[in-house]
């Protein structure tokens, strides 16, 4: 079976990548950008880092800031009606997951309105034309959005998120600067961190995973586990190397695939709106010992990118309880909880297992599970 990978056409790393975004609107002839952004980060100034060089050059640009945590359907046809009513020609997804999951949402049913309602969007919808023209700049390192072929929305009325995988939605430049990062709190930077290291390593373990995105989840896991901690103090070697880990990471999954920790965590998000980062975090440890069974033999090379100390002399079984060990260790050492207490109601576990099963996400694990398998899991994480 031949092996598809999907990248940006051009990405930009390093601290001061954000000056290339004005010349790739210039050299491409656009006229005015539609700026699409999270409130909190104009609040702050984070989206004026890109803005004050559009304003700088006298480059038109519309900003557009209605957008949650967990973007929502009427956030995105909020957007696409902004977008008509501005007259802009491309646009430019400044902030974390949320801000690009929208531009790309928008983006799309720009160039195919048949998919308006938003919900038709779900799963891999039949999209003709690719979206319209964007440049990502996160500002968070763990969605890895700018590179990924995913987006996900929120949809208020039935309680669930959705996950829309559509090549068309790629944006054509990321620019990944670490300075856009630094203003981070350290929650949002351990969260999104720990999300990120949950792509690389379900990535890793996915039933579709390849000799290509193998490459990739393994130098992200070294990455993150090595920069994790330092991001969160807020140090320029740790945000520059989260920056770029979360950035591969998301060249892997985003081609073959994730698994249940995803799925599990989507319902969580949608549910009680709990962070996805943290989320995923927390069930990690308790996806990695279900699927031992069967991707167990893989969880030594995990280990090793972690520099789990004399991993090369254990046997597998011991290798990947040592993994499994290191993972916990990196998610409290960043002040992630251990377990779901506090969040996850009873009441809930069997519509949350349903909507776990019906995930996008579900189908990519590499063992083989069933709604009541699901249940056990959350129960396990209360």
């Amino acid at each position: 079976m031949a092996n598809r990978i999907v990248l940006n056409t051009i990405s930009y790393h390093g601290k001061g990548a954000v000056e290339n975004v004005l010349p790739e609107l210039n050299a491409r002839g656009f006229k005015k950008a539609f700026v699409c952004t999270d409130p909190d980060l104009v609040k702050f100034g984070v989206t004026k880092k890109v803005t004050s060089l559009l304003d700088a050059a006298g480059f038109p640009y519309f900003l557009f800031s209605d957008i949650k945590p967990n973007p929502t359907i009427e956030n995105v046809k909020s957007g696409v009606e902004a977008f008509k009513k501005s007259e802009a020609d491309c646009i430019v997804a400044v902030g974390g997951g949320s801000a690009m999951d929208t531009a790309k949402a928008i983006g799309i049913i720009v160039e195919n309105p048949e998919f308006a309602d938003v919900r038709s969007l779900e799963g891999v919808a039949p999209t003709k034309k690719h979206a319209v023209f964007t440049i990502a700049v996160p500002t968070t390192a763990g969605t890895a959005a700018e590179v990924t072929i995913n987006y996900v929305i929120t949809d208020v009325e039935k309680k669930r998120k959705f996950v829309c995988v559509d090549v068309n939605d790629i944006p054509e430049i990321a620019v990944v600067d670490p300075d856009m990062m630094s203003t981070m709190p350290k929650s949002l930077t351990a969260a999104t961190g720990m999300d990120a290291l949950t792509h690389a390593i379900e990535g890793y373990i996915t039933a579709g995973h390849c000799a290509i995105s193998d490459m990739f989840h393994l130098e992200a896991i070294r990455l993150i586990s090595k920069n994790l901690r330092g991001a969160v103090e807020n140090t320029d070697e740790g945000r520059e190397g989260m920056a770029l880990g979360q950035y591969i990471a998301g060249m892997g999954f985003s081609n073959v695939g994730l698994g249940i920790v995803h799925s599990m965590a989507h319902g969580l998000s949608a549910l009680y709106d709990t962070p996805h980062g943290v989320a995923c975090a927390i069930i990690l440890p308790t996806g990695l010992e279900y699927n031992a069974p069967v991707a167990g033999k893989r969880y030594r090379a995990i280990g090793k990118a972690m520099e789990v100390a004399g991993i090369d002399m254990m046997d597998d079984d011991e290798a990947a309880k040592a993994t499994i060990a290191a993972v916990k260790k990196l998610s409290a050492d960043v002040g992630i909880p251990a377990d779901l207490k506090g969040i996850l109601k009873e009441e809930d576990i069997a519509f949350l297992s349903e909507s776990a099963y019906a995930d996008a996400c579900r189908p990519g694990n590499p063992r083989e599970t069933s709604v009541e398998e699901i249940k056990q899991l959350y129960r396990k994480l209360m």
